[in-house]
């Protein structure tokens, strides 16, 4: 993929012992003069589509960012060309940019989305599929660029010598049809884009930076931002809080709490780190984040290894076939990109090693079919710069947390059988599980899928739909097939309702749209035969099977994201958010006067199917 990046070095940098606020208001020396004229905008961005929009990688340029003020003044926070896979945001959050803005009221923001070289693909039968993106017109997609108003009510205030959090959402499953009947398959895209002012949570998300210090006396350590897969920008100061439970991956060796910190002192300045946990204290000018994991070194990134991230879908003899990979080269030896499958090489001298968790005695007959991964080594390219193959014989496979969704057979104290739907978001007929098993009588059976549950409750009735996560069984060891570390009830994750109308969109898409809430009538002659369903992980439940078209009501109990657009305002298209039922019901009525139509209506949150009701915190309401 090729991507022409801006070098800009103006962001929020930690210098010696004082901030770079920006080129005109410097904090000079330590304990030196303050300004009262910046603040910290922090932009955090995911993809709230629940992780089951048909695609297994969706990667596209984010040429830009920018901030308009009350007074018309204009902040570009980010400036740099970022690569980034949209499917990797939607169960995992990324803390992108941390910039010093000068202080105001900002009204609205802008971001500019490059199709001009995406790599697109979609799971067909388990297989990712290249798609191309086109417009409503059947046309390539270039670049588009979207204007968000914020909530009127919650606009985005800049306060001297604090941080505020700004929350993104580019929502996959809002912008998207694919087109299966199509051959060669296209995807026509109608982006959507949500932007508002979001509270300090316990939203776990990723922080990827490059060292700066490591400070043991006050248990943390400073990290320059660097978002995504970029290797060039610092895009803000992160000052990273450890606890003595935090775990550490150092050059591919493990430690936890102030033993890692320690292990980091060895590492240079501007070693790749990333941390995973929570937004701390937003009290002062630097954004603190306190970490549950840390990766640093030749754990995450090196000048001398490429990294691949995806699921091992067959093991033969020391080869693991790696279906969804992403790839990540080592520094200016190719672009970053994605391919469906890749074969990977482990020997003795492999490190294994299992995020999160402190583990001995690993080692690659840990790795089975089914297990997410990350692994490095050496890769060998096509002619078109994508990864052919990867010689991990000396680099490092970390085991990742996997997530199945299957529905209940059975269950005893302390294990279950699922019928599997999807492992790592593909679904079972990817997967080769011949050899899995002690013999060849006990290897994986997707349809009775043996877990381990140790200590968790994983009682309900057989057909009950449940997400698992944890780890597979080591290559040859199973049954059990996997051990999880969580068992959740599919009615207690976020669930997704969609619908589409086709022929350009529906003038009159509900039966009533108030701020009491919105009921989709289902009765359109535009109203699409398929995408009209609620999904609940992989599956989908059509809307016409309901009793009746459910009611969509407004959640009291979370922050609400409603927005209305794309409308075309001073030849700019432009999409209103608001965080009130209110303010929202008021633009929809406005927008709905017969000359706009609705593409697309997607709501997050969960359906009650003893009330029918659709509680959303969530609505993108597509024109």
């Amino acid at each position: 993929m090729t991507a022409v990046r801006a070098r800009l070095r103006r962001r929020l940098l930690w210098i010696s012992c004082a901030f770079a606020l920006a080129v005109s208001a410097l904090l000079a020396g330590c304990g030196g003069v303050r300004t009262y004229t910046y603040g910290t905008a922090v932009l955090t961005m995911r993809n709230a589509d629940g992780g089951f929009s048909g695609f297994s990688s969706y990667i596209v340029d984010i040429d830009a960012i920018t901030l308009t003020r009350n007074d018309g003044f204009i902040a570009e926070p980010l400036a740099e060309v970022e690569e980034v896979d949209l499917v990797k945001l939607h169960d995992l959050t990324e803390l992108v940019d941390a910039p010093a803005v000068p202080i105001g009221t900002y009204t609205s923001l802008s971001l500019t989305l490059d199709y001009s070289a995406p790599i697109i693909t979609v799971d067909i039968d388990g297989v990712p599929t290249a798609a191309s993106p086109v417009d409503t017109a059947g046309n390539a997609m270039t670049a588009v660029t979207l204007t968000v108003n914020f909530d009127p009510n919650n606009p985005l205030v800049i306060d001297a010598n604090v941080c505020t959090r700004l929350a993104l959402d580019i929502n996959l499953a809002a912008s998207n049809t694919i087109n299966f009947s199509a051959s060669p398959l296209t995807v026509t895209v109608q982006p959507f884009l949500t932007a508002t002012v979001a509270p300090v949570d316990q939203t776990v998300m990723r922080a990827r930076g490059i060292l700066v210090i490591t400070q043991p006396s006050t248990s943390d350590y400073i990290a320059n931002m660097r978002p995504f897969l970029d290797e060039v920008d610092a895009l803000g100061a992160l000052t990273v809080n450890i606890t003595n439970s935090t775990y550490f991956s150092v050059n591919g060796v493990v430690y936890t709490g102030a033993a890692g910190l320690a292990a980091m002192k060895s590492l240079q300045v501007s070693t790749p780190v990333a941390a995973y946990g929570t937004l701390g204290s937003f009290a002062t000018i630097t954004p603190t984040f306190n970490a549950t994991e840390v990766y640093a070194g030749a754990s995450l990134e090196t000048p001398l290894d490429d990294f691949i991230t995806g699921t091992v879908s067959a093991v033969s003899g020391a080869t693991l076939t790696v279906t969804g990979a992403s790839y990540a080269p080592r520094y200016g030896f190719a672009l970053p990109g994605y391919v469906a499958s890749v074969p990977v090489t482990v020997g003795p001298d492999t490190i294994v090693n299992e995020d999160g968790v402190v583990v001995s005695g690993l080692s690659t007959e840990s790795i089975s079919v089914g297990q997410l991964i990350n692994v490095s080594g050496i890769s060998t390219l096509t002619s078109a710069d994508t990864v052919a193959t990867l010689d991990a014989t000396a680099g490092q496979v970390r085991l990742q947390p996997t997530p199945i969704w299957g529905t209940l057979n059975s269950a005893a104290a302390g294990s279950m059988a699922l019928d599997v739907l999807s492992i790592g978001d593909f679904e079972p007929s990817a997967f080769t599980f011949a050899g899995t098993g002690t013999t060849a009588a006990h290897d994986a059976v997707a349809t009775s899928y043996a877990v381990s549950t140790p200590g968790l409750d994983e009682s309900a009735t057989a057909g009950t739909l449940l997400e698992t996560v944890g780890i597979v069984t080591p290559f040859g060891s199973a049954p059990p097939d996997f051990t999880a570390s969580s068992v959740t009830p599919a009615t207690s994750t976020p669930q997704t309702l969609v619908v589409e109308w086709e022929n350009g969109g529906a003038a009159s898409p509900f039966s009533s749209a108030s701020s009491a809430g919105l009921v989709v009538n289902l009765s359109n002659a535009n109203l699409s035969s398929t995408i009209r369903y609620i999904a609940t992980g992989p599956t989908r439940t059509d809307l016409k099977t309901l009793p009746a078209s459910p009611t969509i009501v407004f959640s009291t109990a979370s922050p609400l994201t409603l927005a209305v657009g794309p409308l075309l305002i001073n030849s700019v298209d432009t999409i209103d958010v608001f965080n009130s039922a209110s303010g929202f019901a008021t633009e929809l009525a406005s927008a709905l006067n017969g000359t706009n139509l609705v593409y697309r209506l997607v709501c997050v949150g969960q359906y009650s199917s003893a009330t029918n009701t659709f509680t959303a915190t969530q609505v993108a309401v597509n024109l």
